[in-house]
């Protein structure tokens, strides 16, 4: 299926993932979806995520991903060729600096935030114990197709 996947690096960072990588990840989450979709990736800065967060979460820090899913109440989406999914936004500091501080591979970070936000944009979340197995379980299989180790997966 011929997704339509647009991404745009705002945060003047250093180890930002190449497009066709974004575009990858995006693709993996999306598969099976019965109709092509359109999203937008964006990168951003600390100040730009945190001023997001809190306008649309009343949270007032950066955070590592936030998903805007498209609102198509009022559009006849049935009529549409590649169906609007939304716009994720994720912060580049924040990537690399979990990575290194949960000793990950930047690579691997960054391609479940891109996982799991589309999955948000899906309908997918976390919010419940119950939703956060699927979810979570749902990643876990996706990111194994890429060689990633199950994210949620503490080892005792």
């Amino acid at each position: 299926m011929n997704h339509a996947i647009e991404t745009v690096d705002g945060s003047d960072s250093p180890g930002v993932p190449a497009r066709k990588e974004f575009r990858r990840w995006a693709k993996l989450a999306l598969a099976g979806q019965p109709q092509a979709r359109q999203l937008a990736i964006r990168i951003v800065g600390r100040e730009e995520s945190r001023e997001l967060n809190q306008r649309y979460r009343d949270r007032d820090r950066p955070t590592n991903v936030l998903s805007f899913p498209a609102d198509l109440s009022d559009h006849p989406a049935a009529r549409l060729d590649v169906l609007p999914l939304g716009d994720l936004v994720i912060c580049a500091p924040l990537v690399l600096e979990e990575s290194r501080s949960q000793k990950l591979e930047a690579s691997h970070h960054w391609a479940h935030l891109t996982v799991h936000g589309v999955l948000h944009l899906l309908g997918y979340d976390h919010d419940t114990e119950e939703r956060a197995a699927v979810m979570e379980g749902l990643e876990a299989v996706l990111l194994d197709k890429l060689g990633i180790a199950d994210p949620y997966r503490t080892e005792a």
